[in-house]
């Protein structure tokens, strides 16, 4: 998949009792960067995120880098609360991975709580342009439910 190609599609596979899932080729491939790494993340509550770890963590930098100004120059001090907030999800909300065999992902403990899919069961695996994201069935009903209307508004804005 070349690098600025869209990570589209839709797959339903089953994890294993062991919390493993074989990804399909093309998106195991867009998430894994040049050192075999993966980022696993919570987005939300049903679903986790992969990226490149590269990506990822470049997005992250960026983030806590203009946090880090904020704080050095003192526009933080009302808001230190917040900014515990943020730490404890930035501690808990991803975790660096390997794909086994290329394409297989052991879906780290915490993380399996969070999807909210028993072992030995079906996940929807989808393609959202930019990661590939692992979700509980009934939630991406749900999401694709409240998502599926606003699909031609939200093209035309995004394309225009």
């Amino acid at each position: 998949m070349a690098k600025d190609s869209f990570i589209t599609g839709e797959h339903r596979r089953s994890l294993d009792e062991r919390f493993r899932l074989s990804l399909p080729p093309e998106f195991a491939s867009a998430i894994t960067d040049s050192s075999g790494n993966t980022i696993v993340a919570k987005e939300r509550y049903g679903c986790l995120s992969l990226w490149k770890a590269k990506d990822w963590q470049k997005r992250l930098d960026d983030g806590v880098s203009l946090i880090q100004e904020k704080i050095r120059t003192g526009r933080m001090e009302q808001r230190w609360n917040e900014v515990q907030r943020l730490g404890r999800l930035l501690s808990t909300r991803s975790a660096s991975v390997k794909l086994a065999n290329r394409s297989r992902l052991l879906i780290p403990e915490g993380f399996r709580e969070f999807l909210n899919v028993d072992r030995s069961n079906d996940v929807m695996v989808v393609g959202a342009v930019i990661c590939v994201e692992i979700w509980n069935p009934q939630a991406w009903l749900e999401q694709l439910q409240q998502d599926m209307p606003e699909f031609g508004s939200l093209f035309k804005d995004l394309s225009g």
